[in-house]
C-alpha cells in the first residue's frame, strides 16, 4: 500500500528546495502547479473547454497557446468568470494528479509526494494520507522573497498577505519541517521525518 503525501507551504517558504530534495532520493513528486500548465496545453480538454468559454481570442497569434495575461485580464475583473476558469482547470488538474499517482502505484512505488500549494485553502487533504508543510517565520520569508523576486517590501508583504498564513498551515499539518536554518538543517529534518514515518521511495 503506497503512502501519499501531501507536501505544501507558502510563497518563498523553500517548498520546492524540499522537493527537490526528495526528488534526488528518488521519491515521485506530483507537481500541481506543472499539472496545471500541461491541462491547458494546446488541444487538451480543457484548453478546448477555455476557448469555447472565453473565445479565441485569449488566443496567441503565433501558436494557438492561451495568452495568460489576457485571460488573466479578464478573470481578474469578473468574480464570475474567474469561477468558470477555476471550474475547468480545477477539476482537470486534480484528475491528472490522480492518473500520474495511479500510474506511480503500477510502477510499484512506495511513496508518492503530492506537492501542492493550496493544499488546505482548495480542501484537497482528501487526496493524501498526510501533509507535510514546509514553514518559515515571517521575518524570513519576507526577506527571502524580497531577494529572489527583487520586490521592495510593500510588494513582497502584500503577496504574502494575499496568502493563508503559513502559521495556520502548520498548525493543520501532521508534520511540519522548519526551512528558517540552513540548508543542512532542513535536510536533517527531512531525513528524520522519513525515518519516523518510514518513507520510502
Amino acid at each position: 500500500m503506497a503512502s501519499i503525501i501531501g507536501l505544501t507551504g507558502g510563497i518563498a517558504s523553500g517548498k520546492s528546495t524540499v522537493s527537490k530534495m526528495l526528488n534526488e532520493k528518488g521519491f515521485t513528486i506530483i507537481d500541481a502547479d506543472l499539472a496545471a500548465r500541461m491541462v491547458v496545453e494546446v488541444d487538451q480538454p480543457a484548453y478546448l473547454a477555455i476557448v469555447e468559454e472565453f473565445g479565441e481570442h485569449i488566443l496567441h497569434d503565433h501558436d494557438s497557446t492561451i495568452n495568460r495575461e489576457k485571460l488573466g485580464q479578464i478573470i481578474f475583473n469578473s468574480e464570475e468568470k474567474r469561477k468558470k476558469l477555476n471550474g475547468i482547470v480545477h477539476p482537470a488538474v486534480r484528475s491528472m494528479m490522480l492518473a500520474h499517482k495511479d500510474e506511480a502505484i503500477l510502477a510499484g512505488k512506495n511513496t508518492i509526494f503530492m506537492d501542492i500549494p493550496l493544499l488546505f485553502e482548495s480542501n484537497l487533504t482528501w487526496m493524501v494520507d498526510r501533509t507535510v508543510v514546509v514553514y518559515v517565520n515571517e521575518e524570513t520569508q519576507l526577506s527571502r522573497l524580497m531577494e529572489r523576486n527583487n520586490f521592495n517590501h510593500e510588494d513582497a508583504s502584500s503577496r504574502i498577505a494575499s496568502q493563508f498564513p503559513l502559521k495556520d498551515k502548520a498548525s493543520l499539518a501532521d508534520a511540519v519541517i522548519n526551512n528558517n536554518g540552513s540548508l543542512h538543517e532542513t535536510k536533517e529534518q527531512l531525513d528524520a521525518l522519513l525515518v519516523e514515518w518510514d518513507l520510502k521511495p
